[in-house]
C-alpha cells in the first residue's frame, strides 16, 4: 500500500511539473530555477526540431517498476518528463513523431543514460511499451488515468 501511494503522488508531483509552462507568474522562483532546462522540440536526435507532437495515445501518465522502484513517465504535448523513485533527479524532454515512429528523448541532470532514447513500440488506451536505447532495454507501462494508479503495476520485460 505504501508503494501505491507513492507512485501515485509521484504521478500527480509530474503530471504538475510537465503542465508548467514556466511562465512569468508570482509563484515560487525557486522551483524554476533548480530545474533543468532540457525540454525542447530539439530534442530529436539531429536537432532539427522537426518531431511533431506525441500521438493522442500517448498523452498522459504511465507507470512500471523496474529492479523494485517505480518509474513515471508523463507526456504531455512535446514534452516528456520521468522520474525514477531512489533517484534525486528526474529526467525531461521530448516525446513526439519521428519519421513515422513515435520517440521519447530524455535529458538527466544527474548524467543517467538508462533511458535516454525510446522508442515506443505499442500503446492503447490502457498500456505502452517503449524500448529504451539504454540498458533498460524494453518497458512496459500501465496508464494512471486521472491521477489514480492502475489496479496491477507492470514489471520490466525480461529478453
Amino acid at each position: 500500500m505504501r508503494t501505491a501511494a507513492v507512485a501515485a503522488g509521484l504521478v500527480g508531483a509530474l503530471a504538475a511539473l510537465t503542465a508548467c509552462s514556466g511562465g512569468g507568474g508570482d509563484g515560487d522562483k525557486t522551483a524554476s530555477s533548480s530545474t533543468p532546462s532540457a525540454i525542447s522540440a530539439s530534442a530529436s536526435p539531429s536537432g532539427s526540431g522537426a518531431a511533431k507532437g506525441a500521438s493522442g495515445q500517448l498523452q498522459g501518465s504511465w507507470i512500471t517498476t523496474s529492479g523494485g522502484k517505480i518509474v513515471a513517465l508523463v507526456i504531455t504535448g512535446k514534452k516528456a518528463g520521468l522520474f525514477v523513485t531512489g533517484r534525486k533527479a528526474w529526467c525531461q524532454g521530448a516525446a513526439g513523431e519521428e519519421s513515422g515512429m513515435q520517440m521519447i528523448h530524455l535529458t538527466c541532470p544527474d548524467g543517467n543514460k538508462d533511458r535516454v532514447t525510446g522508442m515506443v513500440d505499442s500503446v492503447d488506451a490502457k498500456g505502452l511499451t517503449v524500448s529504451w536505447s539504454g540498458r533498460t532495454g524494453k518497458e512496459t507501462y500501465t496508464k494512471a488515468d486521472g491521477g489514480k494508479l492502475p489496479s496491477a503495476l507492470p514489471t520490466k520485460l525480461k529478453r
